[in-house]
């Protein structure tokens, strides 16, 4: 049972510190690690916010040299990686701390990865096999999640897009997890309901997603089943009326689904991923309005995974089939939309959308194949 007036330390391989105020512990850790000239990355919304500011100042108050970069696109591209090389690099930084939601943190990871390799950042790409290249050092890395989404603190890859084609590649490495994290549950209470209903709703995705993955991982399922159970139990409560143990809960539902994922994605991100490249989708909205459809494409043949979740989200035993409902009326009760057509998607779009999203990585671990064909009717379902 979660006590909210408690710290946690929970080692899943990454050494994870949880717990309220738990990110006031950083300078002692950076004291300890002789760490005193960190880059902190971050987007430019989290900068301006008074908890980061906070942050800041502690750290000068312990006399250590703070540099903050902060240039980054919503979804992130090649260049906002190379421009944080080079802050890294001219200000003399010896760590970096990435302090945000997925983006800042796969920023920040990437960055990490840039500073002691330096062929083309895209040849490190793990879907051609560039995981081989990552043979030296990396700074040392800290994460600081400030919102429940991609549980991105916990992972070992950073998805960064390329500048012109907005095509996504996934930079991937054991030696890109964080030496430590500090969830803080406190540092998301001031998310509006919009981002902590789209970013919860990202990592309902990731759990259900990696629960469905054809991949053999039954450690990753228990993780999923449990993960989807805290976001069920608090994601409501954390939007429309935020307290902090529905803010912890979903914490840890994130980084649950972070850790999960690891087993696989599927159809519902590659419905979305094309969102962002082509429409510039916030992703947790993008995986909101699609994955009641995604579901139901799975559904069939799959009934006995559909009952599990069902009773995972608290909708009972042998429920798989109201699991569908269960995410449209969800989406509703956060105020998300439930069609395409009400986040800028056309019909012109649909014949791209399609082309790109059986071309995205995410899909061939989903429990059934789908075909561009498929994935054009999904989104005409949706629209």
């Amino acid at each position: 049972m979660l006590d909210i007036q408690k710290t946690y330390q929970f080692n899943f391989p990454t050494t994870i510190r949880f717990g309220v105020g738990i990110v006031k512990e950083l300078p002692a850790y950076l004291k300890q690690e002789a760490i005193d000239r960190p880059l902190l990355v971050t987007d430019a919304t989290v900068a301006e916010l008074p908890f980061f500011k906070s942050i800041v100042e502690n750290l000068e108050r312990h006399h250590i040299n703070v540099e903050v970069f902060s240039e980054m696109h919503k979804n992130p591209i090649k260049s906002d990686v190379l421009k944080g090389g080079q802050a890294y690099n001219s200000s003399q930084r010896n760590a970096i701390i990435g302090i945000g939601g997925g983006v800042a943190i796969d920023v920040a990871r990437a960055i990490a990865l840039r500073i002691h390799h330096h062929r083309d950042l895209f040849d490190y790409d793990d879907l051609i096999g560039g995981d081989q290249y990552v043979t030296e050092a990396v700074p040392p890395f800290i994460a600081i999640p400030t919102t429940s989404g991609t549980g991105s603190e916990v992972g070992r890859s950073a998805i960064i897009s390329e500048d012109e084609t907005k095509k996504k590649r996934i930079l991937f490495s054991p030696k890109l997890m964080a030496n430590i994290v500090f969830a803080d549950p406190a540092l998301t209470m001031d998310l509006p309901p919009f981002i902590t209903a789209a970013t919860g709703m990202d990592a309902l995705t990731h759990n259900m997603e990696a629960y469905l993955a054809k991949n053999y991982h039954p450690m990753c399922d228990g993780i999923a089943l449990e993960g989807m159970k805290l976001i069920a139990h608090s994601i409501e409560s954390a939007t429309n009326a935020p307290d902090l143990k529905a803010r912890a809960e979903m914490l840890l539902g994130s980084m649950m689904g972070s850790v999960a994922f690891q087993k696989g994605l599927g159809v519902v991100h590659s419905l979305a991923h094309p969102l962002s490249s082509l429409l510039d989708t916030h992703h947790g909205l993008a995986n909101a309005v699609n994955l009641p459809y995604g579901m139901a494409f799975n559904y069939q043949g799959f009934e006995d995974r559909f009952d599990a979740m069902a009773s995972a989200l608290g909708l009972g035993r042998d429920a798989g089939s109201r699991v569908m409902d269960y995410l449209t009326e969800l989406n509703q009760k956060l105020s998300l939309p439930t069609k395409l057509s009400d986040i800028g998607v056309e019909p012109e779009h649909i014949d791209e959308l399609s082309v790109l999203a059986e071309a995205d990585f995410a899909h061939p671990n989903n429990p059934k194949p789908v075909s561009q064909a498929d994935f054009k009717e999904l989104y005409l379902k949706a629209l």
